[in-house]
């Protein structure tokens, strides 16, 4: 009878035992420091459950995904905003220039009009650019994108000179009979850019990345706005025969957080019969997410 007994008590110790040890489940612990990180046996394809503990007490539990998330092979970033400094390259023959009908004298004491009329304030000189959205694709491993947009771009070519720009009912310029205390020429265009990207850095949000290609813009509008004691603030709008299309030659450079740009203009800004041979340009920041 003490033998039967002895025998039952040892083989609810093993079913017991056995039981525990099936309902455990087998965990993994990692120490950092003073931190243990335990990690429990069921995990599934998506999703496993860590919990963290400081000392001997359980602090709270985090969901880890195991599958990290895939980036889009497309992406867009809407309104960006350029602010920068705008000049003019100057290939004009003045000589042949004024023998056209685009540069005209109506006083002898306002001087004929010269490259010195063309004189820019530079440090008020600008271009703004505001663009709707740029998208980035996706060519060979989120390494090599291609860069397109949409946007106006916006000239202020500032004069410290009398030069006016005006319509009779053909466009001219000629140098005015008045001093400005302003005297701005505006140039608007709708611009698409299209541009090869080249970010080795990916994974980084803020690493270095450069962007070179060409735009291609439309003229939408001009005007010279001027303000003098004599006549007070006006504006004279007008195409003032510039080239309705724009082809340029674009890059951007980012540096960290830092992101800048540059455009220079393949073609001129006037047409062929005006004799003019102007190319503008301009430097600046852009404020963008990429």
């Amino acid at each position: 009878m003490k033998k039967i007994t002895t025998s039952i008590a040892l083989l609810l110790f093993i079913t017991l035992h056995a039981q525990q040890d099936s309902s455990e489940v087998k965990k993994d612990t990692l120490r950092v420091g003073n931190f243990i990180i335990i990690k429990d046996g069921n995990n599934n394809e998506h999703k496993q459950t860590e919990s963290v503990v400081f000392g001997n007490k359980k602090d709270y539990s985090l969901n880890v995904f195991s599958r990290p998330t895939k980036k889009g092979n497309i992406s867009t970033n809407w309104w960006i905003f350029d602010i920068g400094f705008a000049n003019m390259r100057n290939n004009t023959n003045f000589a042949a220039a004024q023998a056209g009908n685009y540069f005209r004298t109506y006083r002898p004491a306002d001087g004929v009009v010269n490259e010195n009329s063309y004189r820019l304030n530079t440090g008020k000189t600008t271009n703004v650019n505001l663009w709707f959205f740029m998208q980035k694709l996706n060519i060979a491993k989120h390494v090599l994108n291609l860069k397109y947009g949409l946007g106006l771009e916006m000239y202020n070519f500032r004069y410290d000179t009398k030069l006016s720009y005006r319509k009779d009912p053909e466009p001219f310029v000629m140098n005015d009979s008045v001093s400005f205390r302003k005297n701005k020429l505006f140039v608007e265009y709708l611009t698409v850019p299209m541009m090869i990207n080249v970010n080795p850095t990916p994974n980084k949000t803020k690493g270095f990345n450069f962007s070179a290609g060409i735009s291609a813009g439309y003229f939408i509008g001009g005007r010279n706005k001027q303000i003098s004691a004599e006549r007070g603030k006006q504006k004279i709008k007008g195409n003032f025969d510039f080239e309705p299309f724009r082809i340029a030659a674009i890059g951007e450079l980012g540096l960290g957080p830092v992101r800048l740009y540059g455009t220079f203009s393949l073609n001129k800004l006037q047409k062929d019969v005006t004799k003019m041979e102007q190319y503008p340009f301009a430097v600046g920041v852009r404020l963008s997410n990429w």
